[in-house]
């Protein structure tokens, strides 16, 4: 009985006429400072780590914070802030350890929504911190009586941490429309 039996035969690199550059389409040479897996997005994620931490901190040092529920709301998102920031500077690190890009859909679509949730969450907490603040210091005259400084460097962190994601959130959404 003869069996036919199959044969591979190399494939030959066909070659181009374009100078040599033989990359595939759709595949990005560069990616853009900040955005998940770059030395630029772990800036940011550093940062918005300390700012959120430094918030966090202050925030919790002053002894009458949980009287006020918007000063509560701040250390809560404050601390969302930071476990967000410091479990994707991880990731950046190790992506940057293992010359990897972040680039895939799923990984960037949970990048831009986490980003968005987090940096929503620490501005409107910010915001209520800044109205109590205000309220404290310039219609009740009563700073003398609390911790004024430390509530608003604490909301002022808060806005620092909120404002550096926002890179971070804009990158990852505008990667994700340019597909």
């Amino acid at each position: 009985m003869s069996v036919s039996h199959a044969s591979i035969h190399p494939a030959e690199d066909p070659t181009t006429t374009d100078g040599g550059n033989n990359n595939a389409p759709g595949v990005r040479m560069k990616d853009i400072q900040g955005m998940p897996g770059t030395k630029g997005g772990l800036a940011l994620r550093l940062s918005q780590f300390v700012f959120a931490v430094t918030a966090l901190s202050v925030m919790a040092s002053t002894s009458d914070f949980a009287s006020v529920t918007a000063f509560t709301y701040l250390v809560v998102a404050a601390s969302l802030q930071c476990l967000w920031s410091l479990c994707l500077a991880i990731v950046d690190i190790y992506a940057l350890l293992v010359m990897r890009s972040l680039q895939n859909y799923r990984i960037v679509i949970s990048f831009a929504v986490g980003d968005g949730i987090a940096s929503t969450f620490t501005f409107a907490a910010a915001c209520a911190s800044a109205g109590i603040t205000v309220l404290i210091d310039n219609d009740l005259d009563s700073c003398d009586d609390n911790h004024c400084l430390q509530f608003e460097t604490a909301t002022a962190m808060a806005f620092i941490s909120c404002f550096s994601a926002l890179p971070s959130f804009l990158l990852n959404f505008w990667s994700l429309a340019s597909r």
